[in-house]
Protein backbone atom coordinates (compact mmCIF):
# COMPACT_ATOMS: atom_id res chain seq x y z
CA UNK A 1 0.00 0.00 0.00
CA UNK A 2 1.43 3.61 -1.20
CA UNK A 3 1.66 5.68 2.26
CA UNK A 4 2.77 9.49 2.22
CA UNK A 5 5.78 9.41 3.47
CA UNK A 6 6.72 13.12 3.58
CA UNK A 7 5.53 14.10 6.73
CA UNK A 8 5.76 10.91 8.92
CA UNK A 9 9.48 10.52 7.70
CA UNK A 10 10.34 14.40 8.73
CA UNK A 11 13.11 14.01 11.44
CA UNK A 12 13.30 14.04 14.68
CA UNK A 13 14.71 16.81 17.40
CA UNK A 14 14.97 18.26 20.40
CA UNK A 15 12.77 20.76 18.95
CA UNK A 16 10.33 18.62 17.45
CA UNK A 17 7.04 19.54 18.28
CA UNK A 18 6.21 15.85 17.38
CA UNK A 19 9.29 13.60 18.14
CA UNK A 20 8.80 10.02 17.27
CA UNK A 21 8.27 7.42 19.57
CA UNK A 22 11.33 6.37 19.59
CA UNK A 23 12.98 9.54 20.01
CA UNK A 24 11.11 10.39 23.60
CA UNK A 25 12.58 9.67 26.81
CA UNK A 26 13.23 5.48 27.68
CA UNK A 27 11.42 6.34 31.27
CA UNK A 28 8.27 8.06 29.70
CA UNK A 29 8.14 4.90 27.13
CA UNK A 30 8.79 2.20 29.85
CA UNK A 31 6.08 3.94 32.45
CA UNK A 32 3.36 4.10 29.47
CA UNK A 33 3.54 0.65 28.67
CA UNK A 34 4.11 -0.42 32.26
CA UNK A 35 0.70 1.80 32.63
CA UNK A 36 -1.01 -0.01 29.54
CA UNK A 37 -0.08 -3.33 30.62
CA UNK A 38 -1.01 -2.96 34.33
CA UNK A 39 -4.66 -1.63 33.26
CA UNK A 40 -5.36 -3.92 29.53
CA UNK A 41 -4.40 -7.56 31.32
CA UNK A 42 -6.13 -6.81 34.46
CA UNK A 43 -9.32 -5.58 32.52
CA UNK A 44 -8.71 -8.47 29.58
CA UNK A 45 -9.52 -11.17 32.31
CA UNK A 46 -12.20 -9.62 34.07
CA UNK A 47 -14.33 -8.64 31.26
CA UNK A 48 -13.77 -12.20 29.16
CA UNK A 49 -17.11 -13.34 30.45
CA UNK A 50 -18.40 -9.99 29.29
CA UNK A 51 -16.73 -10.40 25.83
CA UNK A 52 -18.45 -13.99 25.88
CA UNK A 53 -22.08 -12.65 26.11
CA UNK A 54 -21.08 -9.19 24.01
CA UNK A 55 -19.98 -12.63 21.04
CA UNK A 56 -23.27 -14.09 21.46
CA UNK A 57 -25.79 -11.44 21.37
CA UNK A 58 -23.86 -9.38 18.52
CA UNK A 59 -24.62 -13.01 16.29
CA UNK A 60 -27.75 -13.73 17.35
CA UNK A 61 -28.95 -9.92 16.48
CA UNK A 62 -27.98 -10.02 12.92
CA UNK A 63 -26.21 -11.87 10.27
CA UNK A 64 -22.13 -12.16 10.38
CA UNK A 65 -19.42 -12.44 12.82
CA UNK A 66 -18.86 -11.57 16.27
CA UNK A 67 -16.03 -9.46 15.60
CA UNK A 68 -15.32 -6.57 13.05
CA UNK A 69 -12.19 -6.72 11.05
CA UNK A 70 -10.77 -3.86 9.10
CA UNK A 71 -7.50 -1.93 8.36
CA UNK A 72 -6.24 0.96 10.25
CA UNK A 73 -3.40 2.75 10.38
CA UNK A 74 -1.14 2.69 13.63
CA UNK A 75 2.77 4.21 14.30
CA UNK A 76 4.34 5.69 11.60
CA UNK A 77 0.91 4.92 9.55
CA UNK A 78 1.99 1.09 9.19
CA UNK A 79 -1.36 -0.81 8.70
CA UNK A 80 -2.31 -3.77 11.17
CA UNK A 81 -5.50 -5.28 11.19
CA UNK A 82 -7.92 -3.40 14.00
CA UNK A 83 -10.65 -5.80 15.72
CA UNK A 84 -13.56 -4.90 17.78
CA UNK A 85 -17.18 -5.70 18.10
CA UNK A 86 -19.32 -5.62 15.19
CA UNK A 87 -21.82 -2.79 15.73
CA UNK A 88 -22.89 -2.77 12.24
CA UNK A 89 -25.02 -4.85 9.75
CA UNK A 90 -21.99 -6.82 7.42
CA UNK A 91 -23.77 -5.49 3.56
CA UNK A 92 -23.72 -1.63 5.38
CA UNK A 93 -21.28 -0.42 2.82
CA UNK A 94 -23.47 -1.90 -0.10
CA UNK A 95 -27.13 -0.86 1.79
CA UNK A 96 -25.45 2.97 2.10
CA UNK A 97 -22.68 3.58 -0.19
CA UNK A 98 -22.75 7.17 0.42
CA UNK A 99 -21.87 6.85 3.73
CA UNK A 100 -18.22 5.56 2.67
CA UNK A 101 -17.14 8.20 0.37
CA UNK A 102 -14.75 9.93 2.01
CA UNK A 103 -14.18 12.23 -0.36
CA UNK A 104 -17.44 14.19 0.97
CA UNK A 105 -16.03 14.32 3.75
CA UNK A 106 -12.54 15.77 2.69
CA UNK A 107 -14.40 18.15 0.05
CA UNK A 108 -16.07 19.43 3.42
CA UNK A 109 -12.38 20.24 4.83
CA UNK A 110 -13.77 17.89 7.36
CA UNK A 111 -15.97 19.92 8.77
CA UNK A 112 -18.33 17.00 9.41
CA UNK A 113 -19.00 14.34 11.45
CA UNK A 114 -18.03 10.97 10.86
CA UNK A 115 -20.93 9.25 12.87
CA UNK A 116 -24.33 10.22 13.33
CA UNK A 117 -26.85 9.99 15.52
CA UNK A 118 -29.52 8.10 13.02
CA UNK A 119 -27.00 5.77 11.35
CA UNK A 120 -29.05 3.40 9.41
CA UNK A 121 -26.07 1.00 9.28
CA UNK A 122 -25.92 0.34 12.95
CA UNK A 123 -27.52 -3.11 14.46
CA UNK A 124 -30.28 -3.03 17.50
CA UNK A 125 -27.71 -4.39 19.43
CA UNK A 126 -24.80 -2.18 18.03
CA UNK A 127 -26.83 0.77 19.53
CA UNK A 128 -26.31 -0.36 22.73
CA UNK A 129 -22.87 -1.55 22.25
CA UNK A 130 -21.38 1.75 20.99
CA UNK A 131 -23.50 3.32 24.11
CA UNK A 132 -22.09 1.27 26.32
CA UNK A 133 -18.14 0.94 24.83
CA UNK A 134 -18.46 -2.53 25.09
CA UNK A 135 -17.89 -2.55 21.34
CA UNK A 136 -14.64 -1.17 21.74
CA UNK A 137 -13.77 -4.71 24.43
CA UNK A 138 -11.49 -6.37 21.57
CA UNK A 139 -8.74 -3.32 21.50
CA UNK A 140 -6.83 -4.37 24.57
CA UNK A 141 -5.54 -7.23 23.14
CA UNK A 142 -4.44 -4.51 20.85
CA UNK A 143 -2.58 -3.08 23.68
CA UNK A 144 -1.39 -5.81 25.61
CA UNK A 145 0.17 -6.76 21.94
CA UNK A 146 1.80 -3.70 21.67
CA UNK A 147 -0.06 -2.25 18.44
CA UNK A 148 -1.88 0.54 20.51
CA UNK A 149 -1.72 2.06 23.65
CA UNK A 150 -4.84 3.08 25.99
CA UNK A 151 -4.38 6.88 25.21
CA UNK A 152 -3.32 8.61 21.94
CA UNK A 153 -4.63 9.17 18.67
CA UNK A 154 -7.47 6.55 17.54
CA UNK A 155 -5.77 4.33 14.61
CA UNK A 156 -7.17 6.13 11.44
CA UNK A 157 -8.58 4.98 8.46
CA UNK A 158 -6.63 5.44 5.22
CA UNK A 159 -9.46 6.88 3.24
CA UNK A 160 -9.69 9.78 5.75
CA UNK A 161 -5.87 10.64 4.91
CA UNK A 162 -7.42 13.11 2.09
CA UNK A 163 -8.77 15.24 5.33
CA UNK A 164 -5.49 15.96 6.63
CA UNK A 165 -3.26 19.16 6.51
CA UNK A 166 0.45 18.48 6.37
CA UNK A 167 1.08 18.89 10.37
CA UNK A 168 -1.37 16.08 10.68
CA UNK A 169 0.70 13.32 9.73
CA UNK A 170 2.64 13.88 12.60
CA UNK A 171 0.13 12.06 14.80
CA UNK A 172 1.14 9.03 13.40
CA UNK A 173 4.42 9.42 15.37
CA UNK A 174 2.70 8.14 18.27
CA UNK A 175 1.09 4.93 19.28
CA UNK A 176 -2.83 5.14 18.99
CA UNK A 177 -4.89 4.63 21.59
CA UNK A 178 -8.13 2.87 22.92
CA UNK A 179 -9.08 6.70 24.16
CA UNK A 180 -7.93 10.24 23.53
CA UNK A 181 -8.93 13.48 23.89
CA UNK A 182 -11.25 13.74 21.50
CA UNK A 183 -13.08 10.54 22.64
CA UNK A 184 -13.43 12.82 26.17
CA UNK A 185 -13.58 15.97 24.36
CA UNK A 186 -17.18 15.76 22.34
CA UNK A 187 -16.64 11.92 21.37
CA UNK A 188 -18.86 11.15 18.69
CA UNK A 189 -20.19 14.50 18.72
CA UNK A 190 -17.03 16.14 16.91
CA UNK A 191 -16.03 17.03 13.20
CA UNK A 192 -13.50 14.99 11.28
CA UNK A 193 -11.02 18.06 11.82
CA UNK A 194 -12.13 18.53 15.24
CA UNK A 195 -11.24 14.80 16.15
CA UNK A 196 -7.54 15.28 14.28
CA UNK A 197 -7.08 18.37 15.81
CA UNK A 198 -7.29 17.01 19.40
CA UNK A 199 -5.28 14.07 18.29
CA UNK A 200 -2.44 16.76 17.06
CA UNK A 201 -2.34 17.74 20.74
CA UNK A 202 -1.99 15.31 22.24
CA UNK A 203 0.78 13.99 20.08
CA UNK A 204 2.45 17.06 20.79
CA UNK A 205 1.89 17.43 24.87
CA UNK A 206 1.73 13.59 25.47
CA UNK A 207 2.54 13.01 28.87
CA UNK A 208 2.27 10.19 31.89
CA UNK A 209 -0.02 12.84 33.61
CA UNK A 210 -1.84 13.61 30.58
CA UNK A 211 -2.06 10.06 30.12
CA UNK A 212 -3.92 9.32 33.63
CA UNK A 213 -6.10 12.35 33.39
CA UNK A 214 -7.50 11.51 30.25
CA UNK A 215 -8.30 7.96 31.89
CA UNK A 216 -10.07 9.03 34.36
CA UNK A 217 -12.14 10.92 31.93
CA UNK A 218 -12.73 8.20 30.11
CA UNK A 219 -14.10 6.30 32.79
CA UNK A 220 -16.79 9.29 33.41
CA UNK A 221 -17.43 9.43 29.82
CA UNK A 222 -18.19 5.34 29.66
CA UNK A 223 -20.36 5.32 33.08
CA UNK A 224 -22.42 8.40 31.49
CA UNK A 225 -22.31 7.49 28.09
CA UNK A 226 -22.01 11.10 26.94
CA UNK A 227 -21.74 12.15 23.50
CA UNK A 228 -22.09 8.05 22.26
CA UNK A 229 -23.81 6.96 19.53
Amino acid sequence: MAMPTEPTDLPSGPQDPVPHWRDRPLAFRAAKRAIDLAFAVPLLVCTLPVQLLVAVLVRLDSPGPALFRQQRLGLDAQPFEFKKFRSMHVDAAERFPQLYDYSLIAAEGGAVPLKRADDPRVTRVGRWLRRSSLDELPNLWHVVRGEMSLVGPRPELEGLLSCYAAEHFLNFRVKPGLTGLPQTSGRDGLTVAETVALDLHYAKHASIGLDLRILMRTVVCVLTARDAF
